[in-house]
């Protein structure tokens, strides 16, 4: 089915219902959510793009990686100095 756009609108909700409507899409948002990344990810909105927000997710996780890692880095030199320590003294 093929449905007629309409250059008409009265608002950009209504067209976003209209499209959401034509493509059987339940809530109107996500048709919203689709649009406002795609300006965003085309440079005509200020904020992030998806790729820059995929990175940042990457960055945090890789970040929060290293940061148990150092933890446990930590731990076993503490624990092995306590140990070299305590032969020593015997």
């Amino acid at each position: 089915m093929v449905a007629e756009v309409r250059p008409d609108f009265a608002s950009e909700y209504e067209a976003i219902a209209a499209v959401a409507q034509m493509l059987g899409i339940g809530p109107s948002e996500t048709i919203r959510t689709w649009a406002r990344r795609n300006k965003g990810d085309a440079g005509e909105r200020p904020g992030v793009t998806t790729e820059a927000a995929e990175e940042i997710k990457q960055t945090k996780l890789e970040n929060a990686e290293l940061r148990r890692a150092n933890q446990m880095l930590k731990a076993a030199s503490t624990f092995f100095a306590a140990e070299l320590d305590r032969t020593q003294k015997r």
